[in-house]
C-alpha cells in the first residue's frame, strides 16, 4: 500500500525549523568562539601586566629602604635616594589638580547644563574628546612654547604643572560631563518645577548624585600626569638638584623623568640598575595609591548618594 505524500505546507515547516536550528547552532559557536576570544585575550593582557609588575617588585624592592626614600642622590644617582623626585612629583601632581580640575569640571558643568545644543557645541566636543588622544610630546611642546618661553616662567614646577594640566583637561571634562548626563532629567524638572532657580538646581540635585563619577574620572586623569615624563621634560623637570624648590618658579625633580635619565641616558647603566627598579616601584606605588583613591571616594560618593 503506498504511503502518503507529504504536504507542501509541512515540507516547508520542516524546512524552517531546519534553517532555525542550524541558524540556532550557528550563533552558539559564534558565541562561543568569540567568547573564549575575548577571555583569552584578557588572560593574556593580565598575565603580561603580571609578570611586568612582578618583575619590577622583585628587582625594585632590595632597593627600597628609609635611606632610599629619604636621602637626595649622590655620585650620579649610582648611591644616594629619590627624596627631590617624590617631593617634586607631589608638587607637580597637586599645581595639576589646582589648575585642572576647577577649569574642568566648570566646563563639563556648561556643557552639559547651560550650552545650547547644537552644532557648535558639537564641535567643541569632538574637538575636546580629539584633544584627549594627542600624544603627550605634544603637550609638552605646547607647554615649552606658551609657558616657558612666551610667558617666560621658565622650567619650572609652574609650567609643568599648566602643561600636566592642559594633557588631563579633555580627560576630566568628558568623564565629568558624562557623569553630569547619568544624573535623570527628572530631578531637575522636579526641582525646576518647584520654582528653584538653574544654578541651585544644579548645585543640590545635579552634582551631588554626578560628583562621584566627576571625582573619580578626574582622579583617573591626574595619576595618568604623574607618571608622564613628556611633558615634564621639556617644561619642569631635572636630573639633579641638591636642594628642594622654594617657589614655583624652580625647577624640580620628578619620578618619571629621574627614571627615564636611569633608565636610558646614564653612562653606568649596570650599576643604577636597583636605582631604576627601586625608582619604578615608587612611581608604580604612587600612582596605584591616585587610583585607590579615587576608588575610595567614588564608593563613599555612591553610599552617600543614591538614586
Amino acid at each position: 500500500m503506498n504511503q502518503p505524500l507529504m504536504s507542501d505546507k509541512a515540507v516547508c515547516c520542516t524546512a524552517k525549523e531546519a534553517d532555525a536550528m542550524h541558524t540556532r547552532k550557528h550563533r552558539r559557536w559564534s558565541d562561543l568562539i568569540i567568547g573564549n576570544g575575548l577571555r583569552a585575550g584578557t588572560y593574556f593582557i593580565v598575565v603580561v601586566i603580571g609578570y611586568i609588575l612582578l618583575d619590577i617588585l622583585i628587582k625594585g624592592l632590595p632597593a627600597i629602604s628609609w635611606s632610599f626614600l629619604t636621602e637626595a642622590p649622590r655620585k650620579g644617582g649610582v648611591e644616594g635616594g629619590i627624596w627631590p623626585a617624590i617631593v617634586g612629583t607631589f608638587y607637580l601632581v597637586f599645581g595639576t589638580i589646582a589648575a585642572a580640575l576647577p577649569v574642568g569640571m566648570a566646563t563639563a558643568i556648561y556643557l552639559s547644563e547651560y550650552a545650547k545644543q547644537g552644532p557648535f557645541t558639537r564641535a567643541i566636543r569632538v574637538g575636546i574628546s580629539t584633544l584627549a588622544g594627542v600624544p603627550s610630546i605634544v603637550f609638552g611642546l605646547f607647554g615649552l612654547g606658551l609657558f616657558v618661553l612666551f610667558f617666560r616662567f621658565g622650567a619650572s614646577i609652574l609650567a609643568g604643572s599648566l602643561t600636566l594640566a592642559c594633557m588631563v583637561l579633555p580627560t576630566i571634562i568628558v568623564a565629568a560631563e558624562e557623569a553630569l548626563r547619568a544624573v535623570p532629567q527628572t530631578l531637575r524638572e522636579a526641582s525646576l518645577a518647584l520654582g528653584a532657580g538653574k544654578w541651585y538646581t544644579i548645585r543640590t540635585n545635579v552634582l551631588p548624585y554626578a560628583l562621584s563619577g566627576m571625582v573619580t574620572g578626574s582622579i583617573l586623569g591626574i595619576g595618568r600626569a604623574a607618571g608622564e615624563t613628556a611633558p615634564i621634560l621639556l617644561t619642569a623637570a631635572a636630573f639633579f638638584l641638591p636642594k628642594l624648590p622654594s617657589s614655583v618658579f624652580d625647577p624640580v625633580m620628578a619620578l618619571p623623568y629621574h627614571l627615564y635619565v636611569l633608565a636610558t641616558q646614564h653612562p653606568a647603566a649596570d650599576k643604577v640598575q636597583p636605582m631604576q627598579y627601586g625608582t619604578a616601584l615608587v612611581l608604580i606605588v604612587l600612582v596605584l595609591g591616585v587610583n585607590l583613591g579615587a576608588i575610595f571616594l567614588r564608593i563613599r560618593f555612591r553610599k552617600r548618594y543614591k538614586w
